[in-house]
C-alpha cells in the first residue's frame, strides 16, 4: 500500500453515512463493545522472494491457483525520488500470499504470465499500476475496492476502514510511512504487508454483490477499465508546483525558483532521494526573493541549512546566477493562461449567464448524487463540467443533449457519466436558473410603513 496514502474526506452526501454502525444510547462502563479482533495471516508469514528458485516457485503456485489475484505495492515515498515498487505482495485462491522483493530481478514478466489474463484486485489503483508496470505487470482486467466503495456512497474508503466497517477485523497501520527502500525489511514490516492482500479476494465479493444491488456494476466496470487504459499526460512546468510560489515578488525571482527547483530535482534524481530532504520549498522560495550571490550569503538564509544545502553550495549559486542573467524578455510569465474556463468565483461578473448555468447544474448533480448516494467528483471531472456550461456546443434546444454528451465524450468522460449529466447539464443550459438576489433593506422598509401585519417590537 503507498505510503502516502490518506483516509479522503467524507463525501457530502449525506445518504453516504447508510454505511455507518446505528447511533446507540451512550454505553455503561459494565456494557461496553468488545474490541473489534485484530486481522492476523491465516496462513503464517512467507518467507521473502529474492532469488530466482524462490521466483519460479511462485510463479508455478500462481499458475495453479484460481480466480482473481489480490495485488499490493510497497514504494518508499519520502524518501526515494524513484517511485518504483520495493515490495509486491500478492494472493490468489490455490495460491497463498507471496512477498516479493522486485529488487531483485530484472523484471517480472513469467509471473505476468502465470497470472493468465486473471482480474487484479487493487485498493487504490491509480497508485500502484505505474509502479508494477515498471516491473513487467501489466493489467488486462482490474477491481479496485477504494473506486469500488466511492461509487457506493462509503464515507471513508481507506482500507483498513472498509476492512472493519465490512470484514469486522481491525489492521495495524504503524508501518504505512516507512522506508520500504531498506534492507533487510523486519519481519513486523512483511507481516503489514502481507496483511494489505490478506482479505482483499473476501472484500472485492462483498462489493461485487453491493455494486450488482445498487445498480452500479456497469459505472464500476467503466471506471476500472478506465484505469488501465489512462495514461496521464506529462506535467507542464512542474516547477509551478513549488509549495509558496505565490510568495515569489516578480518574474525574476520566479525565474530564480524555477532554476533552484530544477538543480534540485537533478541532484535528488542522481541520489535517489525525495527533493525535499535536500532543501525545502520554502527555503527556495526564501533564496529566490533574496537572490544571495555567495555560499555564505546563502547558507545564511531561512532554511538553505543542513548537509544538502552545504555540499551543493556551488550549485545553488550557480542556479541562482543563471536567473539573474536572464534577460528581461526571457523570464517566466507570472501565470500561465489556460485554455479552460475562469474561476467559478468570477463567473458572476464576467458571465452572469454561465454562473446562472453553473448554478443550475450544480443543484441538479447534487440532488442526483444524493439520491443515488455516489460522491459528485465520481460524476464528473468538475474540469470537463465547467468546460461545457462556460461555452455550450452551439446547437439548437432539440439537438443540444446530443451535442453536449459528444463533447463530454470528446473531453473523457465515460458513457456511464455521459449517460446520466448529460441530461442535467443540457437542462442547466437551455433553462438556467437565475441567481438569487438578496433583498435591499431599502426595499423591504416600505412594507411595514404600509400596515405590515406584525409591527416592530419596541426596544
Amino acid at each position: 500500500m503507498a505510503a502516502e496514502e490518506t483516509e479522503p474526506p467524507a463525501p457530502t452526501d449525506p445518504a453516504a453515512t447508510e454505511h455507518e454502525p446505528a447511533e446507540t444510547a451512550p454505553e455503561s462502563s459494565g456494557d461496553r463493545a468488545a474490541p473489534v479482533p485484530l486481522l492476523t495471516l491465516r496462513d503464517g508469514l512467507p518467507e521473502i522472494t529474492e532469488t530466482e528458485p524462490q521466483l519460479a516457485d511462485v510463479v508455478r503456485r500462481v499458475a495453479d491457483g484460481s480466480g482473481p489475484v489480490a495485488l499490493d505495492a510497497e514504494r518508499a515515498s519520502g524518501y526515494r525520488y524513484s517511485p518504483r515498487a520495493y515490495l509486491i505482495q500478492l494472493r490468489r485462491e490455490g495460491s497463498g500470499t507471496a512477498l516479493i522483493d522486485p529488487i531483485a530481478y530484472p523484471d517480472l514478466a513469467p509471473l505476468d504470465a502465470a497470472f493468465g489474463g486473471a482480474e487484479w484486485i487493487l485498493h487504490a489503483a491509480s497508485q500502484d499500476i505505474p509502479c508494477l508496470r515498471e516491473v513487467g505487470l501489466v493489467p488486462t482486467r482490474l477491481f479496485d475496492t477504494e473506486l469500488a466503495a466511492r461509487l457506493l456512497g462509503y464515507p471513508r474508503v481507506g482500507l483498513a476502514t472498509l476492512v472493519e466497517v465490512i470484514m469486522g477485523r481491525s489492521m495495524r497501520k504503524e508501518h504505512s510511512a516507512v522506508d520500504w527502500s531498506k534492507r533487510p525489511l523486519p519481519p513486523p514490516w512483511l507481516e503489514y504487508a502481507a496483511l494489505d492482500v490478506e482479505v482483499l479476494l473476501e472484500l472485492r465479493e462483498v462489493l461485487v454483490a453491493e455494486l450488482e444491488e445498487a445498480g452500479k456494476s456497469e459505472w464500476a466496470a467503466q471506471e476500472f477499465q478506465h484505469l488501465i487504459d489512462h495514461v496521464p499526460p506529462p506535467r507542464v512546468d512542474p516547477w509551478r508546483r513549488t509549495s509558496g510560489i505565490h510568495k515569489a515578488k516578480g518574474r525574476r525571482a520566479l525565474a530564480a525558483v524555477r532554476e533552484l527547483w530544477t538543480t534540485r530535482d537533478e541532484i535528488a534524481q542522481q541520489r535517489d532521494t525525495t527533493p525535499g530532504r535536500l532543501v525545502p520549498d520554502s527555503a527556495l522560495i526564501i533564496a529566490a526573493n533574496a537572490m544571495p550571490g555567495t555560499a555564505s550569503a546563502l547558507l545564511e538564509t531561512q532554511g538553505f541549512h543542513g548537509r544538502g544545502a552545504r555540499r551543493y553550495a556551488d550549485r545553488w549559486i550557480a542556479a541562482l546566477e543563471r536567473a539573474r542573467q536572464l534577460r528581461d524578455s526571457d523570464l517566466p510569465p507570472l501565470a500561465v493562461r489556460s485554455d479552460g474556463p475562469p474561476a467559478p468565483r468570477v463567473w458572476a461578473e464576467r458571465e452572469p449567464v454561465a454562473a446562472a448555468r453553473l448554478a443550475t447544474a450544480r443543484e441538479l448533480v447534487n440532488d442526483f448524487a444524493e439520491r443515488r448516494k455516489v460522491p459528485v467528483e465520481n460524476l464528473l471531472t468538475p474540469d470537463y463540467l465547467r468546460r461545457v456550461l462556460w461555452k455550450p456546443p452551439s446547437a439548437d434546444r432539440a439537438e443540444m443533449e446530443t451535442a453536449v454528451a459528444a463533447e463530454l465524450l470528446g473531453l473523457g468522460a465515460r458513457t456511464w457519466q455521459v449517460e446520466i449529466m448529460a441530461p442535467l447539464l443540457t437542462r442547466a443550459i437551455l433553462d438556467p436558473k437565475p441567481p438569487a438576489r438578496p433583498t435591499p433593506v431599502a426595499e423591504a422598509e416600505p412594507a411595514a410603513e404600509a400596515g405590515a401585519a406584525e409591527e416592530p417590537t419596541p426596544s
